[in-house]
């Protein structure tokens, strides 16, 4: 590497042009500054090979004997290996031949119209009754199908999102730190007139009330978490075969 910035240099800047691009980076940026640092302490006059890619995917602070942690540590490092490689083309970049695949991801699934309808159906007699919860799944998976939203766009959005005169939603600060504008159809529009009505009667709203939003003990009025979301579906999925 060059004699005049250090590798930890380098990951600052890295890192910080990939966040300004939107990016997050979370386990990746841990992964590449601790790299830096690692390499930095090694004081190493030679271009960045595997093996010393691989020496520190090794010594993570768990001390993790399994292969699969191995191969996730040094692949969080390949965007940045190839990144440094406009400073010293003789850089190398990891690839899956040095610890295995880790995994690939699943197929999803494509929901049918008759497993939609099903699943409404179930989310809407969620208990207790009366009350809101069930109503409140059915609205948020019945928008999730019917607009394409990812799960934590839905749930983020506020009550000033949702422009039922309209028929538009505004989704902020999504994937890439962009917001966009959503049409939705008129059948949607009246559904989700209908959840904010039986909403409204449960809670005091402003503009920055959750949409959707908890009906029971201290969550009351308080946005969804993806967890309850992810959980909520999966007893409904199993409990629907």
């Amino acid at each position: 590497m060059s004699a005049h910035i250090t590798l930890q240099e380098h990951a600052a800047n890295y890192l910080s042009e990939r966040r300004r691009l939107g990016f997050a980076l979370r386990s990746p940026g841990y992964s590449v500054a601790s790299f830096a640092c690692y390499v930095d302490a090694l004081n190493l006059k030679e271009p960045l090979t595997v093996e010393i890619m691989a020496d520190w995917a090794r010594h993570d602070k768990g001390n993790s004997d399994k292969s699969s942690t191995w191969a996730r540590r040094l692949k969080n490092l390949r965007s940045f290996t190839r990144y440094l490689q406009q400073f010293e083309p003789r850089t190398e970049v990891p690839d899956d031949s040095i610890f295995g695949r880790i995994g690939q991801r699943l197929a999803p699934h494509i929901y049918s119209e008759q497993e939609i309808i099903d699943l409404l159906a179930a989310a809407r007699h969620l208990g207790p009754s009366p009350g809101l919860r069930g109503v409140t799944y059915e609205t948020l998976f019945g928008l999730i199908a019917s607009t394409g939203l990812r799960v934590s766009e839905a749930v983020h959005l506020l009550d000033m999102d949702v422009d039922l005169k309209c028929g538009m939603l505004t989704i902020r600060q999504t994937k890439f730190a962009k917001s966009r504008q959503v049409p939705i159809h008129p059948s949607t529009t009246e559904a989700l007139r209908q959840y904010r009505s039986q909403r409204n009667s449960y809670i005091e709203v402003t503009d920055e009330t959750p949409f959707f939003v908890g009906t029971r003990g201290r969550l009351l009025g308080h946005g969804l978490s993806l967890r309850q979301v992810s959980r909520v579906f999966i007893g409904l999925r199993d409990h629907l075969g």
